[in-house]
């Protein structure tokens, strides 16, 4: 990291701190059932927060890297292979185009994170169940679920990157993964989830080297009793829910990487999304009934970026810029979406 890149992710940083702060601190400081205006006001304001930070990096997005420089920019492009070309360009022109492709890389990134987390969704609504969670407890759980799913998005994007540089051939694998996970996604998309909560590793793992208490206490994720301190089976939930959040992000991350190796793009492209999921779980948690092909769509999106990642360059040489991604992810969603809004159910 140079200073640049240490003051832009350190206001990032400041700046998220600061609305999580606001959303449970001081709008949703007691516990309570988050309704659907609630949760549909949030997402809104998260995706419009995500849309203010696309325009600012379509203007200014040079500040992550601190370019001043046509030799700095040529540098930056090449180290994290940018899908533009720059040759024979002014200064001006060249940060023009590198600001605009920037910005389509997190807009891309963001959609494709966003998508995926749907299917991330519907898990933690089962983990919810499977333990008999209030309702009224939820958003507390994924509060600080978000926040350690941040640390581990932050130390899984920068090694992956690292790795990435080091080993190029490592995208031939995260392209295999993903292709695999499409076909297995197509395959069980009307397969019943079912979460046998004393069979999960993590509550086995947790019973063996922990205290357990055996009943929920309010919101508390400890409690003392006789001198002892133990965890509540709301924090045993918070533990699922972060396990499941590290067991999607080796779907996730790499699909972002298959559209920018920029380790920031990619990491302020999952944190949007990841800030943005907890509305969109008390939003969707209202209508998922009503995207039936949505996990369709999900599986095309898997493979469509794990193909893209395995032939990366030659559709580098054919000119598929990032734009042709971002008309390709919109196209999978709103097919999708429409085909489940459209296409009614048949009755058995």
């Amino acid at each position: 990291m140079n200073w640049n890149e240490i003051i832009f992710f350190s206001i990032f940083l400041s700046f998220i701190g600061l609305m999580m702060y606001i959303d449970l601190g001081v709008v949703g400081k007691n516990s309570h059932v988050i309704s659907f205006k609630e949760s549909i006001s949030w997402t809104i304001v998260w995706v419009a927060i995500s849309m203010v930070f696309y325009f600012i990096l379509k203007i200014h997005g040079d500040w992550i890297h601190g370019i001043d420089s046509l030799e700095r920019l040529k540098y930056i492009v090449d180290i994290h292979d940018h899908q533009i070309k720059i040759e024979g360009l002014d200064f001006d022109s060249a940060l023009k185009l590198y600001n605009n492709n920037l910005s389509l890389e997190f807009l891309t990134g963001y959609l494709i994170e966003y998508a995926l987390s749907v299917d991330n969704v519907f898990v933690m609504i089962l983990i919810f169940l499977a333990f008999g969670v209030q309702q009224k407890y939820y958003k507390r759980v994924l509060f600080w679920g978000i926040i350690g799913a941040i640390v581990m998005r932050f130390i899984f994007i920068f090694l992956s990157a690292a790795l990435i540089k080091e080993f190029a051939w490592i995208l031939y694998i995260f392209g295999g993964l993903l292709i695999f996970t499409g076909i297995k996604m197509f395959i069980t998309r009307n397969k019943e989830e079912k979460l046998e909560t004393h069979k999960h590793p993590v509550v086995k793992f947790a019973s063996k080297y922990f205290l357990v208490y055996p009943r929920f206490v309010k919101q508390n994720f400890f409690i003392k009793k006789a001198g002892k301190t133990y965890i509540t089976p709301l924090f045993i939930v918070l533990l699922v829910i972060e396990f499941t959040d590290v067991i999607f992000a080796v779907d996730s991350v790499p699909a972002i990487f298959s559209v920018t190796k920029d380790p920031y793009i990619v990491f302020f492209s999952n944190i949007f999304a990841i800030i943005g999921l907890r509305s969109l779980f008390f939003l969707l948690s209202n209508v998922m009934d009503k995207f039936r092909f949505l996990k369709i769509g999900l599986a095309a999106l898997l493979t469509f970026i794990g193909l893209k990642m395995i032939f990366h360059h030659w559709l580098k040489e054919i000119g598929f810029t990032t734009a042709h991604s971002l008309y390709v992810v919109l196209g999978i969603l709103l097919i999708s979406i429409l085909a489940s809004l459209l296409i009614p159910k048949k009755d058995n």
